[in-house]
């Protein structure tokens, strides 16, 4: 039984994407929250600063959520891969 990788993308965009806004939304109010995993996130997205303005929220929540939906789907297809290999080996 496999999964879809579909669905596994969704899924993980949600979660990724998800959690970057909660974290952006948050630091905007509380500048201490998340600063360290925002500047993180600045240094691996291209285009993204860690400032509190809601633009930047917003560019790191895109860019989460491709990153969730091409890692999820990735994911998918590559256990449906192994699994498919296992069963024929």
């Amino acid at each position: 039984m496999g999964v879809d990788p579909t669905s596994l993308a969704y899924v993980s965009a949600a979660l990724c994407g998800g959690g970057v806004l909660v974290i952006g939304l948050v630091n905007l109010a509380d500048p201490g929250y998340g600063r360290e995993a925002l500047r993180v996130l600045a240094s691996v997205y291209p285009g993204y600063t860690a400032n509190r303005t809601i633009e930047s929220v917003f560019i790191g929540t895109g860019y989460a959520l491709v990153k969730g939906a091409a890692l999820g789907w990735l994911a998918g297809w590559l256990y449906n891969r192994l699994q498919q290999s296992k069963r024929q080996g």
